[in-house]
């Protein structure tokens, strides 16, 4: 990976955000990211195909849904630089963490 493939992927705040709950939590589904970001089904499955396309992340899927997570082999100044980033800016995603504490794993997946 280039530092501006990185860079470029996370110049977005939504996108930002998700790689950020990625580094916090080890999974989530598209609905828990849609709960988290408070963005509309479509725009985060846009985000997350273009942060998948960059590689940054890798997906799964089980039955109907698809669960995202960080990218095994992602190089290790780039996952350094985000969990640094997350380490010091913690308040960042800090409504996103509680609106994900809200939701409940009925609602989907």
């Amino acid at each position: 990976m280039q530092p501006l493939t990185l860079y470029k992927a996370i110049a977005d705040s939504t996108r930002l955000k998700a790689v950020l709950l990625l580094c916090q939590l080890p999974e989530l589904c598209v609905c828990d990211l849609v709960q988290a970001l408070g963005e509309s089904q479509p725009k985060i499955s846009r985000h997350l195909a273009l942060l998948k396309k960059a590689g940054l992340l890798q997906d799964r899927k089980r039955g109907l849904w698809v669960f995202y997570r960080l990218h095994p082999a992602l190089p290790a100044w780039a996952e350094m630089v985000l969990r640094q980033t997350l380490a010091h800016n913690p308040e960042f995603i800090r409504d996103n963490i509680a609106s994900l504490a809200n939701h409940s794993a009925a609602n989907c997946c």
